[in-house]
């Protein structure tokens, strides 16, 4: 059995205040989920980039910083690897890119 109707004449009357609502959600979770991907001006920064693409399409970002992390296989230190963060303004949004050897990793 179904437990599904047919809308009636009273349902469809607020229509626009539903689909109102629905794009006002979508809105909103929208930035939350998009943490793998973000515009510079019309060109789209995705992880996996270099640096120098970055740079290229974006261009200098406003602040750079950089840390040496120890590499670790299990309890042993076996390298070191340095991690860049580069800040960007993105239509009134701040996010800093994560570089790990060059590659981007992660956009925050």
């Amino acid at each position: 059995m179904s437990t599904c109707s047919r809308p009636g004449p009273t349902d469809l009357k607020n229509v626009p205040g539903r689909l109102l609502a629905l794009t006002a959600c979508v809105a909103v979770a929208a930035p939350a989920v998009a943490d793998d991907n973000f515009r510079c001006g019309s060109k789209l920064i995705v992880t996996g980039m270099t640096q120098a693409e970055v740079l290229q399409l974006c261009g200098p970002p406003l602040s750079k910083s950089e840390e040496n992390l120890p590499v670790r296989s299990g309890n042993q230190v076996v390298g070191e690897t340095t991690t860049h963060r580069w800040t960007y303004e993105s239509y009134g949004a701040t996010r800093i890119l994560v570089f790990d050897m060059d590659v981007l990793k992660s956009i925050k």
